[in-house]
């Protein structure tokens, strides 16, 4: 059969089995980043965004994915220009040996793009479906709290003003910068 899909703004055909899970076939198409490690959905090395929503590529019928937007780890950034959520896990040593890495950030990502301005506890939960065998994940939340800081930045507008409110600032609460001074 043939699918028809968006991956990383390009539009992409495969020839595919039914059968077959998304993972093998971004895998198999030089779409890489996306790890194998439970085969099961389990740990969260498979993260891909589908249509936006963070999605374990292992456990995901590759004609679930017909007609769809994907993004992969690939998507992102590059080594020039990384994502900010890249550059935060960087800066902030927030790996080790790198495998669960890029489902850390693809599901970073689709945190900040829910929740511009996470507290700790939110980045901790959203990421309780990734597992991480050397971090302890200190510095991987370390990471996604800079990454947000870092994006919010980002939307300061040339005048000097906001681009839009922060949802920390919409109730009238303080920044977590301002919570910390």
């Amino acid at each position: 059969m043939h699918i028809e899909c968006t991956i990383n703004g390009k539009v992409r055909t495969f020839e595919v089995s039914k059968t077959e899970l998304l993972l093998d076939v971004l895998r198999r198409n030089g779409y890489t980043g996306a790890k194998r490690g439970c085969d099961t959905g389990a740990c969260g090395m498979c993260t891909v965004q589908i249509d936006g929503e963070p999605t374990m590529s292992c456990v995901t019928p590759v004609a679930k994915a017909d007609g769809t937007t994907i993004e992969t780890i690939e998507g992102l950034g590059t080594q020039a220009d990384l994502h900010p959520v890249q550059q935060a896990f960087v800066d902030n040593s927030a790996l080790q040996c790198g495998f669960c890495i890029p489902g850390m950030i693809m599901r970073s990502k689709a945190l900040l793009e829910e929740r511009p301005s996470p507290s700790e506890a939110e980045v901790r939960e959203a990421l309780s479906d990734n597992l991480c065998r050397c971090t302890g994940y200190k510095k991987i939340v370390e990471a996604v709290l800079d990454a947000a800081n870092r994006m919010a930045e980002q939307e300061v507008a040339a005048d000097g003003g906001r681009s839009r409110p922060r949802d920390d600032q919409r109730d009238g609460s303080r920044s977590r910068g301002e919570a910390r001074r």
